[in-house]
């Protein structure tokens, strides 16, 4: 009894002296990884860490999860009827605010020549957009719709916004459209689109849009940018009066 009392002391006395080198290590290389992910929505320090780390708490844990469509929603449809399968696996996304994709990103040519899509977009005055700084992400280029009919959060009117440091983007959509997104393997959903009490921090049909490789998926994921112009503004950039359905 007396031994076993001594080895009960002993296990304790190292959990006591290995538990908390073992907390400070990984909560050390969990802030660097943080704040290697670069500057976005949450000021990069550690009262901006201890947030997000609260916040993971309450996460979607599968953000492939396509979103119910609220049977008031009209139309029930969205404006995507199909997209092409991304040809390869999914690349490893990290991150929630900052959230960033790290594997298979797009390269600098292809990003400059989808902005400038996206800019051509905005300068067509019968699509009713505006290039400003993101509202959410408060460092990338964001596209606003001038007259939103759909709230998009705290950041009314936010249509997209793209990361430069790896091409993603971050966009909200029909729920149906965010199926046929999940589907073609091209996004999934962020996650803090819970719904509820977590649209204070973002809409529950906000996703994220994986990198275009090359021109193909340029045109692509560009379909899916007007898809959430058509969500936010009711406009069909195409010009095939989807816009007046919504």
């Amino acid at each position: 009894t007396l031994l076993t009392s001594r080895s009960t002391n002993l296990l304790l006395n190292l959990l006591t002296l290995i538990l908390p080198i073992y907390l400070f290590y990984y909560i050390h290389t969990d802030y660097k990884a943080f704040l290697s992910l670069g500057p976005g929505g949450t000021p990069s320090t550690p009262a901006g860490y201890a947030k997000l780390k609260l916040l993971s708490l309450f996460c979607l844990r599968n953000p492939l999860t396509p979103i119910p469509i609220p049977s008031h929603y009209r139309p029930q449809t969205g404006y995507l009827s199909s997209l092409p399968q991304r040809p390869g696996p999914r690349p490893e996304i990290r991150g929630i605010a900052p959230q960033r994709q790290l594997t298979a990103r797009s390269p600098p040519q292809i990003y400059n020549a989808f902005l400038q899509r996206l800019r051509a977009l905005a300068a067509d005055p019968a699509n009713a957009l505006v290039e400003k700084t993101s509202c959410f992400e408060k460092h990338s280029s964001a596209f606003f719709a001038k007259r939103p009919i759909t709230g998009t959060c705290r950041c009314g009117g936010e249509v997209c916004h793209v990361h430069a440091c790896d091409g993603s983007l971050h966009l909200s959509l029909h729920p149906a459209d965010v199926g046929v997104m999940i589907a073609s393997g091209r996004g999934e959903r962020h996650p803090l689109a819970k719904g509820g009490w977590m649209r204070r921090f973002v809409p529950k049909e906000f996703c994220l849009v994986y990198a275009p490789r090359d021109e193909k998926e340029c045109e692509v994921v560009l379909e899916i940018v007007r898809a959430s112009v058509w969500w936010v503004s009711g406009v069909d950039v195409r010009g095939e009066g989807k816009g007046e359905s919504r």
